[in-house]
């Protein structure tokens, strides 16, 4: 079968290729991708080429498909899984393989490292490797692109579970944040920080009393308040509040205030900014965890944490990058029961748009670029579809059907797109 791919080849050397998959093996599954999430990972893969640690070093001679965010049905299954699955499946994958022996490599993954699977592909093979690490995840909810987003929202699953707090007298640390405590989401509207309050209003199992949003963008803050509304944090029993620390003469002070001068006994912060760091590290409550999410890009960046604290106040830091596979099982099931991961995308664009929009994707704003690898579509922002839909009858709809759900991509869009924009 023919596939259309964009490959890496070397540095910001990506190629929107046609060419032939080879039959599956009686170990492999043949797959339909229908959407892809663009990620800052996959940037990095494109600058760093195989200077990045999951990129092989033959890419020039063998060119990986990259993407790893990405959702789709299955179209054959060979014979060792048609046990487990069935053609027509609707799928997720969990790219981090784990692997800690064998040929693929301790770091291999789906988008960075292999030539037949990567989510900017119209067809794609499934390794063996996959399934028999419990990567390939069943996906029973609507439409295709909340699938391609439970990658991301794994991640701020796997944030909260990491977590940890400490009883007096006993070395056995306590995971997970804290049960009705008072928690503090930093330079939070971007497209993760939305993911993590999305994840925190819906979770039946723990939540917090207190949420706590910042930024220093009152646009952003504006629109993470129409998309996740303090009425609806009410009714779910949390008090949460956006908060514009750019407008504060003492942004430590004022936030501790809030918090009813105890502090928070979790933060997270996601902004790879040294005040930011620092001002998660003095709203720290007794016993309080920070959580530094944002991965920063330079390998010498540090900030300052308050070691009085530490030794006095049991204050500590946790990093998480990435969730493993129970939490992107987690987030799939959340979202088969609901939970809408539509306020992360921003644009919506097709295969022809991967190449030039993942090697500028720093200098695109907004949130996740949303890609159909089944059409051809300019990377649009869902704000200017009504604009541009004035001289295109399939945007104008795209539009309208946008403007009825809060301005915010959906299943009903998706279709829409789907059965009529030209393929």
């Amino acid at each position: 079968m023919k596939t259309k791919a964009v490959r890496l080849y070397g540095k910001k050397d990506l190629r929107l290729e046609e060419f032939e998959l080879p039959q599956i093996k009686e170990n492999e599954i043949l797959a339909k991708v229908v959407s892809d999430s663009l990620c800052m990972s996959s940037y990095k893969a494109s600058s760093q080429g195989t200077d990045h640690k999951r990129v092989p070093d033959d890419v020039a001679e063998n060119p990986i498909i990259i993407g790893h965010e990405f959702a789709g049905e299955l179209v054959e299954v060979g014979a060792k899984w048609a046990d487990k699955f069935k053609a027509g499946d609707k799928f997720s994958i969990q790219p981090a393989l784990y692997y800690e022996d064998g040929p693929v490599g301790v770091l291999s993954a789906p988008g960075y490292s292999y030539q037949h699977i990567g989510g900017d592909a119209t067809y794609v093979i499934i390794p063996n490797e996959v399934m028999e690490k419990n990567c390939l995840l069943a996906y029973k909810g609507e439409g295709y692109y909340p699938a391609s987003l439970a990658e991301p929202l794994s991640c701020v699953i796997g944030a909260m579970h990491a977590n940890y707090h400490t009883t007096p007298g006993s070395y056995v640390h306590k995971m997970e944040i804290v049960e009705g405590g008072k928690m503090a989401i930093l330079a939070g509207v971007g497209p993760m920080g939305l993911a993590a309050i999305n994840y925190v209003l819906r979770r039946e199992d723990r939540k917090p009393s207190l949420v706590v949003v910042t930024d220093v963008d009152q646009t952003r803050l504006d629109r993470a308040a129409t998309i996740l509304p303090i009425e609806f944090a009410q009714s779910r029993g949390i008090d949460l509040r956006y908060i514009n620390t750019g407008k504060m003469k003492n942004p430590v002070e004022e936030l501790k205030a809030i918090s009813g001068g105890t502090g928070y006994d979790d933060v997270f912060v996601f902004a790879p900014v040294k005040p930011v760091v620092e001002q998660g590290d003095a709203i720290l409550a007794f016993d309080g965890c920070l959580n530094f999410f944002a991965g920063p890009g330079d390998p010498t960046f540090s900030a300052s944490f308050n070691f009085y604290n530490v030794h006095y106040a049991y204050t500590h830091v946790v990093g998480t990058s990435g969730g493993n596979t129970a939490d992107m099982v987690e987030a799939l099931e959340m979202m088969s029961k609901g939970l809408d991961p539509a306020g992360l995308v921003t644009h919506i664009g097709g295969l022809d748009a991967v190449a030039e929009a993942t090697n500028h994707l720093p200098e695109i704003p907004g949130g996740k670029k949303l890609i159909y690898t089944h059409i051809n579509f300019p990377l649009t922002a869902i704000s200017e579809f009504e604009e541009k839909g004035k001289t295109d009858p399939v945007l104008k709809n795209l539009a309208d059907i946008c403007k009825k759900n809060k301005g915010l991509w959906s299943v009903e869009a998706e279709s829409y797109l789907l059965s009529n924009y030209s393929k």
